[in-house]
């Protein structure tokens, strides 16, 4: 694959098939790119309506070249481009670029079109970037095989960042904003429909350059996990990092009425979860996409996050402060002799605490603001800093605020960043290599994005499923509760003690065999999944005459709903601490998706949940249940004991695995409620409902 890479990124030689002596055309563009960004191989313009484009001679056909180039664009209508991938396959051509429209995109004729492209290039082992597609681009060598004519208006630069888009326009926008910030950029790839070599594929191919620190995706779909999973830890390992913006969240999973976890959670969690495991930051549009980009390029450590505010305005600190808490950004609780030290350099109207306001006063004390710094770096809870200049006319010395903020982020190797809506002031900042932003919104979202992709990547990387067989299990469609607990059971997942009756008889038996306690008698039918809507749950029975009723009551509702073979539970009657649910959904891409949240009857309108993509382990839980606004529960609240957090994350990696096994047979999994009990007492499911694949 390395070599089918370097034929696009780094070619001995290019055809263009569509050639064009105009470089505003699409069959003239890449020309103009090459002949212009400095590429230094062999450019063979395809035509036979000419003998020479853009200064290059040009031949009838590709056969005419007379040699094989490594790379091919093919800039024809789309019904003449099958024709000219087969010749390029034939005469062993390695990749070519498909900027034809009319394909997938078009529909089902458009797929069938577009996978005898796909067909004809690899049977002559030729790999096929698009069709409608922008083009790749190599800054690096001035491979440009792309017709943006973005790079007409913003000149290339090369950089440690890559730009890996399905689309063309989210390619450019981002390089534009890089470009304009004088950011390089060395590969920008846009790859269209994916049909071949997708954005997976190139993210993959672009993380193993040794020089790229940064790269930046916009996906519309996930085409190949792996690949993209491969790409992560390769950047990983180099201690590169990838963003990406993943565009367009399906309502897969929400389509299950009977399962509250898939509608719950849907293709878009699973997204997050896989994106978070491979320490990919998910960006929420493009601005969020470039806009730490020079923290990540200075790549300082951020430490646990905890940032210090500092301004020369009380109004900014405050915002500031304001805001980090809006981003979950903690600020540094400054130490008793930070703040002494601190007080013997601030003006007494000054503020020695974070927010830190040095006051109009660093307008006249050139050594104040350094002073300031080097206090503040020798503690050792400040992990990042913030420097907002809301003003700076003259009288501020500009030139040594820069100088002072670059030499202190550099010789403690903190991120420190700045924010100032003055653009000349911001140019010198800028100029000293200090991360610079026009509002200090900007600034503390930045780095928020940056300390929070740092924590992700720690806990990046656990090892992927061994690709061992799925197993099967028995039945289809939605299975009775009885079934699905007896399902869970084998899972490990702890199970209320329950009989399983076809009449009032049985059932009054079971409630000897519980032990006589309090029990609930519910209608148990595959077809009526949702009980406590058609009255089939009877809490809190404690004699034999009212269990036998309720039981009648049941079996009688059942009937009259048509089921065929109605049948009641009789459980013991469980009270938990607090209730929880427990779920599973499963993506057709990305595995067992694992809900866990606060159960009931508010399950959908509260939506306090977590998401994790199995295998996980309990470590993993604990770190999801500390995102649930709930989760002071589990360290005990007021006159509520602690919670047992460990029997709950038990049971979510057991049934995680269990679905991971069983991950072809199984759709969706709803435990509610999950019982949990004070710290040490354990778990219990007393409600389910399992859905297996199949109708």
């Amino acid at each position: 694959m390395t070599e089918i890479f370097n034929a696009l990124f780094a070619p001995a030689s290019v055809a263009v098939i569509g050639a064009s002596d105009n470089p505003n055309k699409v069959g003239g563009r890449p020309i103009h790119y090459m002949r212009h960004f400095g590429y230094t191989g062999q450019v063979f313009p395809v035509n036979p309506g000419r003998t020479t484009i853009q200064g290059y001679r040009a031949y009838p056909t590709l056969q005419d070249i007379g040699t094989t180039p490594d790379a091919v664009v093919i800039a024809v209508s789309g019904d003449a481009t099958l024709e000219q991938v087969r010749q390029c396959a034939q005469a062993g051509v390695k990749a070519a670029v498909i900027m034809a429209s009319g394909f997938a995109e078009t529909g089902e004729a458009g797929r069938q079109r577009q996978q005898q492209l796909v067909d004809a290039a690899n049977a002559g082992g030729m790999r096929l970037v698009g069709p409608n597609a922008q083009g790749t681009a190599s800054f690096a060598s001035g491979a440009v095989l792309n017709f943006s004519t973005m790079f007409m208006e913003v000149a290339p630069q090369d950089g440690p960042i890559a730009i890996i888009s399905q689309s063309g326009a989210a390619s450019v926008m981002p390089y534009a904003l890089l470009r304009q910030a004088g950011l390089g950029v060395r590969y920008l790839v846009a790859t269209g429909n994916d049909a071949d070599l997708d954005a997976c594929a190139m993210t993959a191919a672009v993380a193993a350059d040794p020089d790229i620190r940064l790269i930046l995706v916009y996906l519309e779909s996930i085409t190949d996990p792996a690949a993209l999973a491969r790409a992560a830890a390769v950047a990983r390992e180099r201690g590169a990092s990838i963003v990406a913006i993943k565009a367009g969240s399906s309502q897969h999973g929400a389509r299950a009425a009977a399962s509250h976890t898939g509608a719950l959670v849907g293709n878009d969690a699973a997204i997050d979860a896989f994106l978070a495991r491979h320490g990919i930051w998910r960006a929420g549009d493009i601005g969020e996409l470039v806009r730490a980009v020079p923290l990540y390029l200075q790549g300082r450590a951020p430490g646990q996050g905890r940032t210090v505010v500092m301004s020369h305005s009380g109004a900014v600190g405050v915002m500031a402060a304001d805001l980090a808490e809006r981003h979950a950004l903690p600020l540094t609780v400054l130490q008793p002799s930070t703040l002494d030290r601190l007080g013997t350099i601030l003006p007494e109207f000054g503020t020695a605490n974070n927010p830190l306001d040095m006051t109009a006063a660093l307008l006249g004390k050139g050594d104040m603001f350094p002073r300031v710094l080097d206090t503040l770096g020798a503690d050792p809870q400040a992990d990042m800093i913030m420097v907002g200049i809301p003003v700076a006319g003259p009288g501020y010395d500009v030139e040594a605020l820069a100088s002072d903020a670059a030499a202190f982020s550099s010789r403690l190797g903190k991120p420190l960043v700045a924010s100032a809506p003055q653009q000349s002031v911001r140019d010198v900042f800028v100029r000293h290599g200090v991360p610079t932003f026009v509002t200090e919104a900007d600034a503390v979202a930045a780095l928020a994005q940056y300390a929070g992709h740092a924590r992700l990547l720690a806990s990046a990387g656990f090892p992927e499923p061994h690709p061992l067989s799925p197993e099967s299990l028995n039945g289809t469609g939605l299975q009775d509760e009885a079934r699905s607990l007896s399902l869970l059971a084998e899972a490990g997942v702890p199970v209320v003690p329950y009989r399983f009756c076809a009449n009032a008889e049985e059932a009054v038996a079971a409630f000897a065999a519980l032990g006589g306690g309090a029990v609930v008698v519910k209608g148990c039918a595959a077809e009526v999944p949702h009980k406590s809507e058609h009255g089939l749950v009877h809490l809190r029975l404690t004699d034999a005459a009212s269990v036998a009723q309720a039981a009648e009551a049941c079996l009688d509702t059942l009937r009259s709903l048509g089921v065929a073979n109605p049948r009641v539970i009789v459980a013991a009657m469980v009270k938990g601490r607090h209730e929880f649910a427990l779920g599973v959904s499963v993506d057709p891409v990305f595995g067992p998706l694992v809900m866990i949240g606060e159960g009931g009857t508010l399950l959908e309108l509260r939506k306090d949940v977590v998401t994790l993509l199995a295998p996980f382990d309990v470590a993993d839980v604990k770190a999801a249940c500390a995102r649930l606004r709930l989760a002071p529960l589990f360290d005990g609240y007021r006159d509520i004991p602690a919670l047992d957090l460990d029997a709950l994350a038990a049971s979510a990696v057991a049934l995680g695995n269990w679905a991971l096994r069983h991950r072809d047979a199984v759709t969706s999994v709803d435990i509610n409620p999950l019982m949990v009990m004070a710290a040490g007492d354990g778990v219990l499911a007393v409600d389910a409902v399992v859905e297996l694949q199949g109708a």
